[in-house]
């Protein structure tokens, strides 16, 4: 089976047509997907009313992947609320419960920093990360390409397996050691996560005030999309279940993308159809 959905639903203006729909954004985009990457949660661990909101938000079916917090991957270099490691990952596992409980956490991804590199001591951290989330499927994505390169690349993934890894695979642009190439390899019998990342490559390694505005800024050709198709074929028949995540949200491109990728596939949005609404005509705000 291929999922297909999109990193978030809030920054996807073209699902959301009508302005009433602001404060329904998850059950509208839950219409034309049955997947979401949950971002929110690495910025903050998410209270459990929340995801609880969230998970009932949805339809039977639905599936999250959820972020794993920033604390936990080491990008939060100011520091964290939490006294230690452990208080911050039960915290974590706690946000989770609501969604675990409807049967829709597929997995929590744990997208690791740069500077993040192949080294005993990483490795290390990895070992101590899945033990700590042992009982929950996690997926693992590098954004350093020394995990994938000069012979290590099938040790990187033996190790991935022999943990318990899901693989997070990337297409992405090829920009420097801080990019990892395409790696079609899945390591988990049940699942694979595939993130589109976009390929703009002049803008990947951008830092300062609006990186995010840059970094993802990409629209994805059809051919290039076809690309994928024989590859996430080969990526089902290895594990099962391949969820295809698009992140290239800096100029609104992913939803596009997305239903496009879906319809190459033969495949139709939960709510039966492509067609999208007209925008009705503004009543005059005095009109009655």
């Amino acid at each position: 089976m291929i999922r297909i959905g999109l990193a978030g639903w809030g920054d996807h203006p073209s699902l959301y047509r009508h302005a009433r729909q602001a404060g329904g954004k998850l059950q509208t985009y839950s219409g034309w997907f049955d997947i979401v990457e949950v971002d929110a949660s690495f910025y903050a661990i998410q209270p459990e009313n929340v995801t609880a909101k969230w998970a009932s938000e949805t339809p039977a079916g639905f599936g999250f992947i959820v972020k794993a917090y920033q604390g936990m991957t080491g990008h939060a270099r100011g520091g964290v609320l939490y006294p230690d490691t452990a208080a911050m990952f039960a915290a974590f596992r706690a946000s989770l419960e609501p969604m675990r409980e409807a049967g829709k956490l597929l997995a929590v991804l744990f997208q690791y920093p740069p500077w993040f590199d192949c080294t005993r001591e990483h490795v290390n951290k990895l070992r101590e990360a899945r033990a700590l989330m042992d009982g929950i499927p996690c997926a693992l994505e590098f954004r350093n390409r020394t995990w994938f390169e000069a012979g290590m690349r099938d040790k990187t993934l033996a190790f991935m397996k022999r943990e318990g890894w899901i693989h997070s695979v990337c297409d992405e642009p090829q920009a420097g050691e801080g990019s990892i190439p395409i790696v079609e390899e899945a390591t988990d019998p049940g699942l694979t996560i595939v993130r589109f990342h976009g390929r703009n490559a002049a803008g990947w390694n951008a830092g300062g005030p609006g990186w995010r505005d840059v970094r993802y800024l990409y629209r994805y050709a059809e051919a290039e999309l076809k690309e994928w198709m024989q590859r996430l074929k080969r990526l089902e028949a290895q594990s099962g279940t391949v969820c295809v995540i698009f992140n290239n949200n800096s100029g609104g491109d992913a939803a596009d993308n997305a239903l496009q990728l879906m319809r190459l596939l033969g495949q139709r949005p939960p709510r039966g159809s492509f067609d999208r609404p007209e925008e009705p005509e503004q009543m005059d705000l005095f009109e009655l």
